[in-house]
């Protein structure tokens, strides 16, 4: 596998820090991160961003696989990094539904709420957590 190692270790970096962030943000109790808009865009951009460098890392560690049924849909990523035992089923299984979340975050943002984000921000960060520890597992 000829995985860019440099490239990934700068993702799970900006990973780390988006999550970090996220976490800053979600210290605030529910009311307060419901009630500030400029609080509660930034961890949608934040989760948006992390969201991306989850399925940014999955599509590259999957190309330098030789993985033939990767496409562009970020679900797909998601089913072949556990196919690929990149990632445990459990894992895959919530990375499918991350890559809803993301679409919904991206193209039905209108339909998003403050409360849904501010219960992702405090409750589902482990998930990204997860996802970086397998990642580095992979990389060593």
């Amino acid at each position: 596998m000829n995985v860019n190692k440099i490239l990934v270790q700068q993702r799970l970096l900006l990973l780390r820090e988006y999550v970090l962030r996220m976490s800053e943000l979600a210290r605030s109790d529910e009311d307060g991160f419901c009630q500030n808009t400029t609080v509660s865009a930034a961890a949608e951009s934040y989760l948006r961003r992390a969201l991306e460098v989850v399925f940014d890392i999955g599509r590259h560690i999957l190309a330098k696989m030789g993985y033939t049924e990767l496409s562009m849909e970020y679900k797909s990523i998601a089913r072949g990094l556990a196919e690929q035992g990149i990632v445990p089923g459990e894992l895959g299984e919530k990375l499918i539904r991350m890559a809803g979340y993301r679409n919904r975050l991206v193209h039905l943002y209108h339909q998003v709420t403050v409360e849904e984000l501010y219960h992702i921000v405090s409750e589902n960060l482990d998930d990204f957590r997860a996802f970086s520890d397998s990642i580095q597992k992979v990389m060593s």
